[in-house]
């Protein structure tokens, strides 16, 4: 069995040269504090094989005793040289005192595994005992070097022919898979444990990235994307809020070097959960070209057939801009619908506003399945980051055109969403901060965006202190994020 030792100033790096020296599966049996910080025995994930090899010959012979006991004791009858088994406590002990060291760890395994077959061996035997077996001269045993072993020896006793306890070695093969799921689990624990302290030595060693980590969750991005920012700062920058600053402008796609909505053309579906704007933005954009390139190049198509009077709305747009409202209430009709406005420039259909885990929502996005519909997403600026990401997943965002970002004036931060955009690498094509038609639609650039989202805060009672940050990291790392982020 391959068991080695390595010290290291910390943690990490001594599990770094664990990991280097067998592999992301290595089997850590024991870590200590030594005089050059931190001593960690381990071993190769096939030792765990070869604990189990050296296990199984010991199941079929009887454990020895030494070999320098007198020869009178010897000649006495079985019956008498049995030796008595000691108490579970003084066991518990002896695994106190060991610390589970390699070659304990091991005698540990192979008691376990003989104590197992003894008890199924007497279970197995009839109501009369076979005679005693004539003594026999005991055999002698190598002492373990340099460690102490387990002092309750267990005797198997030879079980009789008729009997093949043995041979059956079904429940022992699922004790071994109980030991090795045990260790596997005390691995993976170890290695979190090990991870999230590890962060936290890093913090507190680097000032600059402590600050960072609590400027950003202070205005709202998440732990996912700022561990993932913290890992990426260099000891020597000398901003570190600058530089942050540029990494999420680089991440932040926007539309801002193409050439706007209106001046594109196309046929665009505006969906999203109910009440976060789509109508209004809707009419934003009509009265934006209609401006630009009239009235009659427009045509607007409302779906919105499950509340009543939500039509009129849009309709009173459109008659402001002296532009006819289409109803659809299936896929057919939409599809016609297009057919008959194919001759525009621009066609923007309105959606009824559903929930995201309403049963309604699939059926939305299969009616707007036709190819020439691009589809925009309009999302809520001001609710909170889990809202956003499950608005995103429900409604599919990595198959739309873009994002609109809506509310930004009631938003406090603009954190959590710019957190989902960048982590689902969405474009935002545009952003609507009011009420006004068509005075509050606007194109902002990542600079802009980001510099609006670090200038929030909010109130001081939702304020995380700096002591504060430390419970946000120690626990279990989530779930690896949608997409990746560069630096």
């Amino acid at each position: 069995m391959n068991v080695k030792r390595f010290t290291a100033r910390t943690s990490r790096d001594a599990l770094n040269l664990v990991k280097q020296a067998f592999g992301d599966d290595a089997v850590v049996l024991s870590t200590r504090p030594c005089p050059e910080g931190v001593e960690v025995l381990a071993m190769a994930p096939d030792g765990i094989q070869q604990i189990e090899r050296v296990a199984a010959p010991a199941v079929t012979a009887p454990v020895a005793k030494p070999a320098a006991k007198p020869a009178a004791k010897a000649a006495k009858p079985a019956a008498q040289r049995s030796d008595p088994v000691p108490p579970a406590s003084e066991v518990d002990d002896d695994v106190a005192q060991l610390s589970m060291s390699t070659l304990s760890f091991q005698d540990y395994v192979r008691e376990r595994v003989l104590r197992r077959r003894q008890a199924e061996v007497r279970a197995a035997e009839p109501q009369a005992r076979m005679p005693a077996p004539q003594p026999q001269e005991p055999e002698p045993v190598r002492p373990a070097p340099k460690a102490p072993v387990l002092r309750d020896a267990v005797r198997v006793e030879p079980a009789p022919a008729a009997v093949p306890a043995l041979a059956d070695m079904g429940p022992s093969r699922r004790d071994q898979q109980d030991m090795l799921n045990e260790l596997r689990s005390m691995k993976g624990l170890i290695e979190e444990r090990f991870g999230a302290l590890a962060f936290m030595e890093k913090l507190q060693r680097s000032p600059k990235q402590a600050q960072l980590t609590q400027k950003l969750l202070d205005v709202g991005f998440s732990p996912a994307l700022i561990r993932k920012m913290v890992d990426g700062l260099a000891a020597d920058t000398p901003d570190e809020l600058a530089w942050a600053t540029s990494v999420l402008e680089r991440n932040l796609v926007t539309g801002e070097t193409e050439a706007a909505l209106e001046d594109q053309g196309g046929v665009y579906a505006l969906i999203g959960s109910t009440g976060v704007g789509k109508t209004t933005s809707t009419a934003k954009i009509a009265a934006a070209f209609a401006t630009k390139h009239g009235a009659a190049n427009l045509g607007l198509v409302t779906l919105d057939a499950y509340r009543m009077g939500a039509h009129e709305q849009l309709r009173a747009y459109g008659r402001i801009l002296g532009v006819p409202v289409h109803t659809a209430h299936d896929r057919a009709s939409l599809e016609d619908l297009l057919e008959l406005l194919a001759g525009k420039k621009m066609v923007l259909i309105d959606t009824a506003g559903i929930a995201q885990r309403d049963a309604r929502t699939r059926d939305m996005l299969e009616m707007l399945s036709h190819r020439s519909i691009r589809k925009l997403l309009v999302v809520n600026a001001s609710a909170q980051g889990e809202t956003i990401e499950d608005v995103m997943v429900s409604w599919r965002a990595a198959t739309c055109h873009g994002v609109v970002l809506s509310k930004i004036d009631e938003a406090v931060k603009l954190g959590p969403a710019l957190d989902a955009l960048i982590r689902h690498k969405l474009k935002v094509v545009g952003v609507a901060n009011g009420q006004r038609v068509p005075e509050d639609w606007h194109r902002l650039s990542a600079h802009a965006l980001v510099h609006r989202a670090l200038r929030g805060g909010g109130s001081p009672s939702w304020r995380i202190d700096a002591s504060d940050v430390s419970l946000i990291f120690a626990g279990q790392r989530s779930p690896a994020a949608p997409g990746a982020m560069h630096a």
